[in-house]
């Protein structure tokens, strides 16, 4: 039985990048000048706006690995999709929770149903289901999914340029261009440090699913030769 190993070189070079970063990117956020408006709370800017990425990002990939796995019967595309399901959940709580959190200092309040929050959360709950659906959806559960995972990824260009088209409170996403050349550097290390981050993450999830597939074939290896009967 050939069974896939997964490198660990990689992953110590994503992990240790992802340190470095850790360790940079509070110093360069706390030297980075204070927004005139906000003060210090502006610099949630720098963790919210790559979590809000990086869901994004999941979700793209979990959308197409799950159509990989629709129409190509691709397990490893189906591994693929479940790890980055996993990631759009997390770094969509985190934006979720840091965005409100910005929002109560910026508006007031900590919500309003303006529609690049709502999208976002819609984008959190179809995932959270599509999670739910992989585990309790009985023998069409991964099917029932990676459906999900479609329409979520479909979701995801509609966040992007809902603040370009409806009417919003939401900075639009010409906010980065426009930054203080002092706040770049602290935002740029941002972004790349949580997107090595993600890449770290879903390597390592990536390696938990080929020990679960050995695991599981394995045990079907030792009940076809009768290593389990009683």
């Amino acid at each position: 039985m050939s069974v896939r190993r997964w490198p660990t070189t990689g992953l110590l070079l994503l992990l240790g990048l992802s340190a470095a970063g850790l360790m940079t990117a509070p110093h360069l956020i706390l030297a980075a000048p204070a927004e005139s408006t906000m003060g210090f709370v502006q610099r949630i800017f720098y963790f919210h706006v790559p979590s809000a990425w990086l869901a994004m990002l999941g979700a793209f990939t979990c959308g197409g690995a799950s159509a990989l796995f629709l129409f190509r019967g691709s397990e490893r595309a189906d591994h693929i999709a479940h790890a980055a399901a996993e990631l759009t959940v997390l770094f969509g709580l985190c934006t979720i929770v840091t965005g409100p959190l910005w929002a109560r200092k910026a508006w007031g309040v900590f919500w309003q149903w303006d529609v690049r929050l709502t999208t976002t959360l819609l984008l959190w709950i179809i995932f959270v289901t599509y999670l739910f659906a992989r585990r309790y959806g009985g023998p069409g559960g991964r099917q029932l999914a990676a459906g999900l995972a479609l329409f979520g990824a479909a979701d995801v260009p509609l966040i992007y340029v809902s603040v370009s088209i409806w009417r919003t409170i939401h900075p639009k996403t010409t906010v980065v261009s426009t930054l203080d050349p002092g706040m770049r550097p602290a935002f740029w290390v941002s972004m790349l440090t949580f997107t090595v981050l993600f890449l770290a993450l879903l390597h390592l999830r990536l390696g938990l699913e080929a020990a679960r597939a050995r695991y599981e074939a394995l045990y079907l290896e030792a009940q076809d030769t009768g290593l389990l009967d009683e």
